[in-house]
């Protein structure tokens, strides 16, 4: 399918990073992109030989000159706070440097022209200090996922579906949806999985759709997840600082989108949020990753979605049960409750270093343990 011309430079943009990373055959990519490879070779090609500009049937940004003067550079950080009013003056001054400004001012000077130029709200200011960061070794071994608390439209409510990359930051979804049912979220999963591949593990709240059953955590859709060998993790119940990555996007979209427009309908939200996204994982320096952007560390996984999932199947000699349609298999005697998400589902049972207590296996991935000691 031939690109919008709306997103068109965007898609090209992102295309090309995740081509020059060379972690997936380039066939494929195309394929993810739903574009040909003498297509995808063009725009590389361009964008090898003319950078950007090369992206663009005519080119916008401005050409570069020998000097600027110092009123030139004031008037260049006062444009692109107003175009980027939540951007500190640290991502200023990487994005002036990512434009080709020559003698960009050091950030405490630019500091000091958006105070001079009253750009800076000296309580918001304050709400902004260092604190420790953890993040996976790579791209794709964790996501984090989670809808935005939804806000009023002119028509209807916005649900905004988020997912994050944990190492790079990369913004993988930013989808309007109407609501929060488990095919809404598997349908935007899989138009993300068709262009990046599979993660490793997804981390998710305890809410609809994810899970709501602490003894039994897994739903239709995480059950859905664990077929394509992805691992399902869910925070601690109230503590939403687990998925803080996710938690500080949603912070920032709401700071540099949500609280400055209106919006008319979904389709209205959806063309806001792929401009944002763009600017988000092109443009924007990300203080945690030293001032680069989340597309200079992001890089598409080596798996790919399969269209048609194979039939759930152990290893000859394994002990299985098929699960029944309350949520339970019977074993040695005895009913346990596995989970309805696996109604009809195959599960074997493997024994464990204590004796009478067996690890439940779904696919490759355990979950669950029963102890026939105890009663079921």
């Amino acid at each position: 399918m031939p690109w919008m011309e709306r997103d068109a430079m965007s898609l090209r943009a992102e295309f090309v990073g995740l081509a020059n990373s060379g972690q997936v055959a380039f066939r494929e990519l195309c394929r993810r992109f739903g574009i040909s490879a003498p297509t995808g070779y063009k725009w590389l090609e361009r964008y090898r030989s003319q950078g950007f500009d090369g992206l663009q049937e005519r080119s916008r940004r401005p050409k570069r000159s020998p000097s600027r003067t110092a009123a030139q550079l004031e008037r260049a950080v006062v444009e692109l706070r107003q175009q980027h009013p939540a951007w500190g003056a640290r991502k200023l001054h990487a994005r002036l440097v990512t434009l080709g400004f020559r003698q960009v001012p050091a950030s405490s000077t630019i500091t000091g022209i958006l105070h001079r130029q009253g750009l800076v709200d000296p309580a918001e200011s304050a709400k902004h200090k260092p604190f420790q960061r953890f993040e996976h070794a790579a791209p794709n071994l964790l996501w984090q996922m989670d809808f935005k608390g939804h806000f009023a439209m002119q028509q209807g409510r916005c649900h905004a579906l988020t997912v994050l990359d944990d190492h790079s930051r990369y913004a993988l979804c930013l989808n309007a949806c109407d609501n929060e049912r488990t095919e809404t979220v598997q349908e935007r999963l899989t138009q993300a999985f068709r262009r990046y591949g599979l993660p490793e593990r997804i981390l998710c709240d305890n809410g609809s759709p994810w899970g709501n059953d602490p003894e039994h955590p897994y739903t239709p859709l995480g059950a859905w997840l664990l077929r394509l060998g992805t691992q399902v993790s869910h925070g601690r119940p109230y503590h939403p600082q687990t998925q803080g990555k996710d938690e500080r996007f949603h912070r920032t979209l709401k700071a540099e989108v949500l609280r400055e427009e209106r919006f008319a309908d979904l389709a209205h939200c959806q063309l806001r949020f792929d401009a944002w996204r763009e600017v988000y994982n092109h443009q924007r320096p990300h203080e945690a990753l030293g001032m680069e952007v989340p597309a200079g560390r992001y890089r598409p996984s080596p798996r790919s979605f399969p269209e048609r999932l194979s039939p759930v199947e152990y290893e000859p000699g394994s002990l299985v049960r098929r699960v029944n349609d309350g949520g339970r298999i019977r074993f040695k005697g005895q009913v346990f409750r596995i989970g309805r998400a696996f109604d009809g589902y195959p599960v074997a049972l493997r024994t464990t270093l204590t004796d009478g207590v067996f690890d439940v296996l779904f696919c490759q991935f355990t979950i669950a343990q029963i102890d026939l000691k105890l009663p079921a």
